[in-house]
This record gives C-alpha cells, sequence and structure tokens, in this order.
C-alpha cells in the first residue's frame, strides 16, 4: 500500500497541523491566569456527563441525536482510521486485536467492530443527511448560514462512503478474483489484489459468493453486490480511491479545525473537562473588599501598564478558559435561541457576542505573536501603533455597549450550551470595566447607583420608611432581640413597593401563625447589592456587603442570625453564594423552601380550599441558579383545589426570563418588543386563572405585561406565601 507515500502524507500534514496548534496554543496563552485543575472527581464526572454523553444534545432532538450519532461514530472510527495508516505499511494490519481471527481462540474483536464500524458509518451519514436538511432546507435561523458547515458535512460524507467502497471492492476481489484472474498470483495486478485482500481471508472464508450478509460488514457487503460485475483492474483502482481518500481526508480534516467552527472537535472534551466549577450565583472577586478595589482602579489610572485588569476592557484582559470557550463555540445557537433578549430583538445574541470576540482574537493574532518582537522589525513606530492597537477597547470598537446592557443574566445561554460555555461572567467583566475605569453605563442606573449608595436600596427612597410595611403586625426587630434564631431578610423591594410588601406581610403571618421566633432587621437592613455587583459596581457591592455583614455578623456573635430567610430569590443568591467571600457565612433559606418545611412539620395547616387553575413563573434566581423547582411547586400542590399546570417546552430550566435581571428592573428595553409581555402571554396561554410567583421582581415584570395586554383584570398575581396565606388563615384576604 505504497509505504512512502504513506508516511509522506502522514508527515507532511502532520506537521502543518503541528505548526496550527502551536500557534493556536500560544494565541491561548494571551489571557489572563486561572486555575483549572482543581476539584479532579468533579471534573472527570461532569466530562462523561457533558462530553462522552452528551447530556444536553438531546434537548433539540433532531439536531442532538445527529450530533450523537457522529460524535459516537467518530470514536469508533478512530480505530478505524488508526487500522488504516498502519495498512499503509503493512496490508495485513488490523491494530493487532481486531483481525478476523478470534483473540485467543474465542472472541471474533475484529468481526465485531466490523460490525460496529458499520453501524456507526451509516448513523453518522444520516446524522449528515439531518443537518443538511436542517441547513438547507428548515433553515433554522439559530445555525450559522455557511459554506464551510455544508463543506465539512460533505467531507464527513465523503469519508463514509469512501470507507464503504474500500470494503467493497476488497470483499469482490477476494471472494471473485483470488479464486480465478490471481489464482496463480505473478502478475502485479494479482500484488496489488493480494495487498488489498490481506486482512479480509478469515473474515471472508465462509461466504461463497459476492451477496448481502448482516454480519460482520452488512454495509461492505452492499457495496460489493453494487460492483460485482465490475473488472478486477478498476476494482484496485477504486480500491486504492477508497483507501487513499479515506486515510488522508482525514488529515487534510484535522489540518482544517482550528481554522473553522469544527475546532471544537478538538476543544470541546478540555473545555468541558475545565468548565466553571464555582457556584453559578458567586461572581469573580476583584479584590477582598471595597478598600482594595479602590486601590486596584486607582492603579489603573495611574499605571495602565502594571496594573491588574479592572474588568474585562480588552482581549488581553480574559482568562485562558475565556479563549478556550471561544474556540468551542459550535455557532449552534442554542443560546441565542433561548435568549430572552434575542428572543425578543434586542442587539444582543450571546453566540454571536461569542463569534465575535472570537473572530477578533483571530484578526489580531498577528499581532500578538508579534508584540514580543516580530512586529519591532518594521520599525519603533510600527510597534508602537501595534501596541497602541492591542490596547484598544472591546466597547465599542468590537462589542457594541447595548450588548452589553442588555443582559438579564439570566444564565438561559449557559443552561442550554452543550459544550459548557460561561457567558454572564464575561458580560459583567465588560460591564464592570465600563462602570468602573470609563464610567460610562446607561443613564438609568444613576438613580440606583445613588440610592444605593446614600438611602441604601436602588430606588433612593428614605432608609428611615424601610420598616413601615410591618406597621399593625407587631414584628419584633433584631436590635429588640439580638438572640432571636431565625431572621427576615425583606429586601427593598418588599420594604418599598407597595405590592411587594403584601408579600412581606404573608411571609409574616405565616411565621406568626406557625411559631416561628423570627425578627427584622428594620431600618439596619439595605439592600443586598446584588443589582451593583450585576450593573459591574463591583465597588458599591463590596462597600454594601461590607456594611451588611457587619451587622449580621455582629448579631450572630450574641447567638442570633442561625437562619435568614427571604422572599427575594436576589437577596437569597446574594447572602448565600456571595457574601462568603466577604466573611459572611449564613444558612439562607428561600420562603418557599421555608414555608414547605412548616407544611412538612405540621406547623401550618393549608385547609382552605383555592379553586384555582395557577400557573407558576419560575424566577432565573431561583432556579437556573439555585436549583429549586419543585419547592415552589410541591407548596402549591398541598393547596387543596389548585388545579397547577405548565407552559408548555418553556418551564423549570427552560422557562423565560421575565426580563427584571442584570439591573434591567432599573432599565428601559432597548425596543418596544418587552420580554415581560412575551413571558406573560407564555403564562397566558396556559388558561391559568392565577399567575404565581415566588419573586417581587417576577411580580411586578408579570403585572406590567399584564397591563400592557389589558389583561389586568382578567387575572390574579399572587406569590406563593400570598396563596398558603390563604389557606392557612381564616382572616386571610380572599
Amino acid at each position: 500500500m505504497q509505504p512512502f507515500a504513506m508516511l509522506a502524507m502522514l508527515v507532511i500534514l502532520s506537521a502543518i497541523f503541528g505548526v496550527s496548534a502551536v500557534r493556536r496554543w500560544k494565541l491561548l496563552m494571551v489571557g489572563q491566569p486561572e486555575n483549572r485543575f482543581d476539584q479532579v472527581g468533579e471534573r472527570v464526572k461532569g466530562l462523561f456527563k457533558y462530553a462522552f454523553a452528551q447530556w444536553k444534545m438531546p434537548k433539540y432532538p433532531a439536531a442532538g441525536y445527529a450530533h450523537m450519532a457522529i460524535f459516537f461514530g467518530f470514536m469508533v472510527l478512530l480505530l478505524r482510521a488508526l487500522t488504516l495508516w498502519g495498512r499503509g505499511f503493512f496490508p495485513e494490519f488490523n491494530l493487532f486485536v481486531l483481525g478476523p481471527d478470534p483473540l485467543f481462540g474465542a472472541l471474533p474483536l475484529g468481526d465485531l467492530y466490523t460490525f460496529a464500524k458499520d453501524i456507526v458509518v451509516v448513523l453518522v451519514t444520516l446524522g449528515c443527511v439531518v443537518f443538511l436538511y436542517l441547513r438547507l432546507l428548515s433553515k433554522q435561523t439559530r445555525m450559522t448560514k455557511s459554506n464551510e458547515a455544508i463543506a465539512i458535512l460533505g467531507i464527513i460524507i465523503v469519508l463514509m462512503v469512501s470507507d464503504v467502497l474500500y470494503d467493497g471492492a476488497a470483499e469482490v476481489l477476494y471472494l471473485q478474483h483470488t479464486a480465478t484472474a490471481c489464482a496463480d498470483g505473478g502478475s502485479a495486478l494479482c500484488t496489488q489484489v493480494s495487498h488489498i485482500t490481506a486482512p479480509y481471508g478469515a473474515a471472508l472464508a465462509e461466504v461463497e459468493a459476492v451477496r448481502w450478509h448482516f454480519f460482520p460488514g452488512f454495509a461492505g457487503s452492499m457495496m460489493a453486490m453494487l460492483l460485482q460485475n465490475v473488472s478486477p483492474t478498476v476494482l484496485v483502482v477504486l480500491a486504492h480511491v477508497g483507501f487513499w481518500t479515506h486515510t488522508t481526508l482525514i488529515m487534510v480534516f484535522l489540518n482544517i479545525l482550528p481554522y473553522t467552527k469544527h475546532f471544537h472537535v478538538l476543544t470541546v472534551i478540555p473545555n468541558v473537562y475545565l468548565r466553571d466549577l464555582s457556584t453559578p450565583g458567586a461572581l469573580a472577586l476583584i479584590g477582598k473588599d471595597a478598600e482594595e478595589i479602590g486601590e486596584k482602579v486607582e492603579k489603573a489610572f495611574d499605571e495602565p501598564d502594571t496594573a491588574e485588569p479592572i474588568g474585562i476592557g480588552k482581549l488581553e484582559d480574559f482568562s485562558w478558559k475565556a479563549l478556550l470557550d471561544f474556540y468551542t463555540c459550535t455557532e449552534c445557537g442554542r443560546c441565542s435561541d433561548n435568549c430572552p433578549a434575542y428572543r425578543t430583538d434586542k442587539v444582543l445574541s450571546p453566540k454571536h457576542l461569542t463569534i465575535d470576540l472570537r473572530n477578533n482574537l483571530y484578526e489580531r493574532a498577528a499581532e500578538f505573536r508579534g508584540a514580543n518582537g516580530a512586529t519591532a522589525e518594521a520599525g519603533d513606530n510600527g510597534a508602537e501603533e501595534a501596541e497602541d492597537e492591542m490596547m484598544g477597547g472591546l466597547i465599542p470598537t468590537v462589542i457594541d455597549p447595548d450588548v452589553i446592557w442588555g443582559c438579564t443574566t439570566c444564565r438561559a445561554c449557559e443552561e442550554q450550551c452543550p459544550v459548557m460555555i460561561s457567558y454572564v461572567d464575561k458580560i459583567v467583566g465588560m460591564r464592570r470595566n465600563l462602570v468602573l475605569l470609563q464610567g460610562e453605563f446607561p443613564k438609568e442606573l444613576e438613580m440606583p447607583f445613588t440610592g444605593m449608595e446614600v438611602q441604601g436600596n436602588p430606588w433612593n427612597v428614605a432608609q428611615a420608611d424601610r420598616a413601615n410595611w410591618a406597621e399593625g403586625l407587631e414584628i419584633t426587630t433584631a436590635a429588640e432581640k439580638p438572640d432571636a434564631p431565625v431572621l427576615f431578610w425583606v429586601g427593598c423591594a418588599a420594604a418599598y413597593d407597595d405590592r411587594s410588601k403584601k408579600v412581606a406581610q404573608a411571609v409574616a403571618r405565616l411565621l406568626k401563625q406557625a411559631g416561628v421566633d423570627f425578627v427584622i432587621l428594620g431600618e439596619e437592613e439595605t439592600c443586598t447589592g446584588d443589582p451593583a455587583r450585576r450593573a459591574g459596581n463591583e465597588f458599591l457591592f463590596a462597600a454594601m456587603a461590607e456594611m451588611n455583614v457587619a451587622t449580621l455578623n455582629g448579631y450572630q456573635e450574641q447567638g442570633g442570625v442561625k437562619t435568614i430567610l427571604t422572599a427575594c430569590p436576589h437577596c437569597f443568591n446574594t447572602l448565600k453564594h456571595e457574601y462568603p467571600a466577604f466573611g459572611g457565612k449564613y444558612d439562607v433559606v428561600h420562603h418557599t423552601t421555608y414555608l414547605l418545611d412548616l407544611v412538612k412539620q405540621g406547623k401550618l395547616a393549608p385547609k382552605r380550599q383555592i379553586k384555582e387553575k395557577v400557573v407558576f413563573h419560575d424566577s432565573c434566581y431561583l432556579g437556573r441558579y439555585n436549583d429549586i423547582y419543585d419547592e415552589p411547586r410541591e407548596v402549591l400542590k398541598r393547596i387543596a383545589g389548585i388545579d397547577l399546570v405548565e407552559v408548555d417546552e418553556a418551564n423549570r430550566n427552560h422557562g423565560l426570563c421575565c426580563g427584571a435581571g442584570g439591573t434591567q428592573m432599573f432599565m428601559e428595553e432597548q425596543n418596544e418588543n418587552r420580554m415581560n409581555v412575551r413571558r406573560t402571554k407564555q403564562l397566558m396561554k396556559t388558561g391559568a386563572d392565577t399567575i404565581a410567583t415566588a419573586c417581587p421582581f417576577c411580580m411586578t415584570m408579570v403585572t406590567d405585561g399584564l397591563k400592557d395586554q389589558e389583561k389586568e383584570d382578567d387575572y390574579k398575581r399572587l406569590d406563593i406565601a400570598e396563596l398558603l396565606d390563604q389557606a392557612c388563615g381564616e382572616d386571610a384576604t380572599s
């Protein structure tokens, strides 16, 4: 099989790929250092779940199962490639253990592998056909339309056909011509026939003539039937065409990968293994406290060349793992297809954000390579110009500011991404750079920032009014009873928003009815800082976190605050996952979980029937961030008379964001197609009479959505606590 030709092909194409791989590796190292080599056990577990088992793929059945067929097919066909490369040097080569002769006289591994190989050849081909249909006929908008993808699918199909062509031609040669035209051997043609058929002898020993046979190689036998009347000379040519096309095209395909979106074929396994294992609700720190953050920001102004990055202002500020994310994007569009901003025609598309950053990285690859010397060949001025270009900001040169400020941080994109790319950390990182270094942010955020800094709440309402919601309920404050075990963290919305106050009052009544020994902070409570942090104002968040932690820890030292209960998912997430970095480690419970436990313990008895058809809207910060889906529904199920319904294909982790997260609560949407209206329409479509929520922001957004549709009087909007309060309290408002 011409060993010199095989050696030359493998060496040359491997060397070319090596150059490309080294360049991509060096470009990756432009990013900031980051440790992704901890928690080995958890990483290996996720590797098998998300990379090898393709856990997220079936969420889009047609494309998902087609991709799984191609992925698993290539895993099996890797052995075939090794075998054929070996046959280029030794005609009878069968990878030592995959020959037609049974291993140890008992295990016919070669026959079993041939059968499995033919199965995956068919499946991979069918998978490619499905993708061609989706791209050319179905034309799904989530997929990037490109000739590149069609060409890659064509290459894969050719690989499959060439493999079967080689097998089929070899089978006909063995069965019809080794016993006739080449019975005596000797000729050059017979030598070629002998080399081609050498690996197949024992496997076909019991087959008397060319005919279809199921085992071991059914695909090869079908091709043999098509070729049975072809002359030996042509069969030899076809066998060589199949052999060399398959063996060479694999290496060509390998060399194409680093320059296409299909680079993920090589990077997906490391990217999944190195995925972010930190708690989804805890963003990375800039500094350990507000003072350190302030010092770093000041240094970034005074000494920009040596200072640590503040957020993400340029490509070099991303971590190397973030750049690996860019390499790994498959452009499948699942992220954007589930993004509430993209689905309501905003500028933001998570997929295109990643593609734009990756393209910019590739476009500047030569600059990065020349930054430490090569560019200097053009003279000092050339080097300075290259450096100035590299220091240029991403926004607005590469990324439109509306892309960054359109994100609700709902994590729908991350939930859907099959290759475990993160988005929220990158977007918040760019917001941090804009806010802290450039002082650029939407004008609507001026009031929330000022309000949190001066009054301790984003609505800029007087701090003295914070406990007014509790008038007449006789609720004790922590100052009055510092050793109370349960602290009810009310949150800004329930303290100041008239609608949300009713939720806080319902929670308080239920706690009293259950005999819970609880207190509130009253005027000592301030915003957790969540809106500031998601908007990129890390300094303000840190200052508020330190102040709240000092208050809470002070009461812990007096024997109190053993449990913090809150009805706001944003407060819940911040207190539970982000305050530990500032010295505040607490047992934080969302009110749906806490109330369900009280019902289970018999301390609350929902005896009154509520005959309503209810649909529950999942809060992103309760569900996708903290995996709390069942508890709110379980509370509703324990209330007699409630008929709980779901939004088809848009509930739990597939639910659509209300549009308030990521500080969007305090900003105007970028167009008239509003997220909350789209979500409200989904909820209305269920035929429910009542829309249940477990988040004050969601309550506001759903109410506004109903107003937009002029349906406010047709639907009840009630928090889980309010429904339970009705079911448990004789005097509760119906």
